[in-house]
């Protein structure tokens, strides 16, 4: 705690925000005094927290934590300590891995299941360099939710309605706004390296800097919260759900992904003259077994299967190949010691720490097991078949059923999320939407 304390003291801060990502990849903690989280012995919160649904309840199976409801204690990452350029006062963030009192790690917790992950690949010899790509949209105010979303009002006074792909000019419409959000990233030492404007009105992609995953997945954390305060700050709205209007595409997080040997830094996805390796090809094999199983992970909210559809910029199928964007796993052309894959199949609703460890696994299991791929593919796949789930709770079925993925992220976790998920689906399926009424009411 001294590294931090010292932090603290150089910048006068009086406000420390403690934060832990919960299951949806949600900020929850505590803020206090400056000088009272220099002398406590570690932040306090139940560990309950991690059954807490995106609707604010909790499953009916609450057996992965104590029933006693204890506390957990929360250890703070020094390498995380960021200000917060927005808040009013000198206050800073801080992200807390979670423990019990005997020391041990809460097996539940988000951030720890990517630890666990990486420890798997540190165990071998080899170290994951990731690097995410979000997707948002920008969108009006709306506080009703019966109400559909619509593009925000920019500078010109106008709203999109056509496609403006990479526009420069659709960009710049909401200058201010992205001025403050540069402001903001760069008080917060966010790597972001691009900003371009997607398909869909409005619809913005950041890309990040190439680094080690937990890095990656805390930025990915702090990027997405600072994305919601920024376009708050200008009266509209910044949305990461997967698929937040019918007639635009979907929103992902492309995930590129390779590894380094931990004794030289060099990638063991390409072999000394230059070709790909077969960590490579197993590593790809890797990503095809298993991403049905790990797509309630990678897809984790009844809203995410809506933007899996044939020809709406998603992938619909495991196929991979060389710089083809239709396929699920994509591999950009690049030099030998930049070879990587770019998994597409994630949403920008995901929790990143999750999603990275759930990619990673994949990829992980078929280097392991020796796996071979199917042959590259270098057509169009939207042309083939489905072969992801198309449903939150098919989904979850995959993943109940696949022992090796689950001896991967811990089996309480596996029940714990299995628990949340089947809760938040419960409750989505109680809501009467309006196409049943439009055509079930008087025609059946």
């Amino acid at each position: 705690m001294s590294g931090i304390d010292s932090w603290l003291k150089e910048r006068r801060i009086t406000e420390v925000e403690c934060l832990v990502p919960d299951m949806a990849g949600t900020p929850r903690g505590k803020i206090m005094p400056a000088h009272r989280f220099v002398r406590e012995e570690g932040v306090r919160l139940p560990e309950s927290l991690f059954l807490q649904t995106v609707t604010g309840e909790y499953p009916d199976d609450m057996s992965t934590t104590h029933p006693a409801e204890i506390d957990m204690v929360l250890v703070p990452d020094e390498n995380t300590i960021r200000v917060v350029p927005w808040a009013t006062d000198m206050t800073a963030q801080v992200i807390h891995d979670c423990q019990h009192h005997d020391g041990s790690p809460v097996e539940i917790a988000p951030r720890y299941i990517l630890r666990r992950v990486l420890a798997l690949f540190e165990e071998r010899g080899w170290k994951p360099v990731v690097a995410p790509e979000l997707e948002f949209f920008l969108v009006a105010k709306n506080t009703d939710p019966d109400y559909e979303l619509e593009p925000p009002i920019g500078r010109s006074g106008r709203q999109e309605t056509v496609r403006q792909s990479y526009s420069i000019d659709a960009v710049n419409e909401f200058d201010p706004l992205f001025d403050e959000l540069y402001d903001h990233c760069d008080a917060q030492e966010l790597d972001l390296d691009t900003l371009i404007h997607e398909s869909g009105a409005a619809q913005m992609e950041v890309n990040f800097l190439h680094a080690d995953a937990l890095s990656r997945a805390d930025q990915a954390f702090l990027f997405k919260r600072t994305v919601r305060e920024t376009a708050l700050r200008h009266d509209i709205y910044a949305t990461f759900m997967a698929k937040p209007m019918s007639s635009e595409p979907g929103s992902a997080m492309h995930i590129h992904q390779s590894i380094c040997n931990l004794d030289n830094s060099e990638n063991i996805f390409s072999n000394p003259d230059g070709s790909p390796s077969r960590l490579f090809f197993a590593y790809i094999a890797g990503l095809q077994k298993y991403t049905p199983a790990a797509m309630s992970i990678l897809a984790p909210n009844v809203n995410s299967y809506r933007r899996i559809a044939r020809h709406d910029s998603a992938p619909i199928n495991l196929q991979w190949g060389y710089d083809n964007r239709t396929v699920g796993f994509r591999v950009p052309i690049s030099a030998p010691g930049a070879r990587r894959v770019e998994n597409r199949v994630a949403g920008s609703d995901v929790n990143p720490y999750l999603a990275m460890a759930a990619s990673l696994a994949c990829g992980y299991l078929g280097m392991v097991e020796e796996l071979e791929p199917e042959a590259p593919f270098d057509a169009d796949a939207y042309d083939l078949d489905y072969a992801l789930p198309r449903s939150l709770d098919q989904a979850m079925l995959q993943l109940d059923g696949c022992e090796p993925l689950k001896d991967v992220f811990g089996h309480r976790f596996v029940a714990a999320y299995r628990a949340i998920k089947e809760r938040e689906y419960e409750t989505f399926f109680q809501v009467i939407s309006s196409w049943e009424r439009e055509y079930l009411l008087l025609h059946v």
